[in-house]
């Protein structure tokens, strides 16, 4: 486990928006601006669905949302472009880790993954790395915690709960056919 510095964390959680009531956190105005212009392409789409024609019209209910959507966004990029800049804080150490980042890019990759290797290989080879990485145990104990925890993942969703998972590479189909075989003793 990290070291929490004292001066900048005491471990708990910061539950007050924006870290402190009157400092704005490093990219915090940024991301407020993101939201902003997310909020308004989302309205501009909302437009399109029926144009503001009536209240009872389709894109009634998507415009009203994405305005107080905007609407949000603009009070809270306002408020924020207000406050000063806290200089005790860095965004790659306190707001956006490099922890954060691999996360992000290893997301991203188990979603681009996921179709063509399929829901197995593409989860072991996350759950790997992704416990690797935060718990920096040996290989043994990652290993068994990343393979146990799918398949008790894969038998919840698949065979309890009959999801379909992308198949990919790994002939899951085949799996399930042998072991109903061998518990029906054979019979078809």
């Amino acid at each position: 486990m990290q070291h929490i510095d004292p001066e900048h964390h005491d471990g708990t959680s910061d539950a007050t928006p924006g870290g402190t009531e009157n400092m704005r956190r490093p990219g915090e105005l940024i991301f407020g601006v993101v939201m902003l212009v997310t909020s308004l392409g989302l309205l501009w789409s909302a437009y399109g669905i029926s144009g503001f024609e009536a209240l009872s019209a389709p894109g009634s209910v998507p415009m009203a949302t994405t305005l107080a959507m905007v609407i949000s966004a603009a009070l809270i990029v306002a408020k924020t472009a207000r406050l000063p800049l806290d200089t005790s804080e860095t965004l790659s150490r306190d707001i956006l880790p490099g922890v954060v980042l691999i996360f992000a890019a290893a997301l991203v990759g188990y979603g681009i993954l996921l179709k063509p290797f399929g829901f197995l290989p593409t989860s072991a080879l996350f759950l790997i790395g992704a416990i690797k990485l935060l718990a920096r145990r040996g290989w043994g104990w990652t290993l068994t915690v990343a393979l146990s925890s799918l398949i008790v993942i894969w038998l919840i969703f698949r065979i309890v709960f009959t999801v379909l998972m992308p198949a990919g590479i790994v002939p899951e189909a085949e799996f399930i056919q042998f072991f109903r075989d061998l518990t029906n003793g054979g019979d078809a």
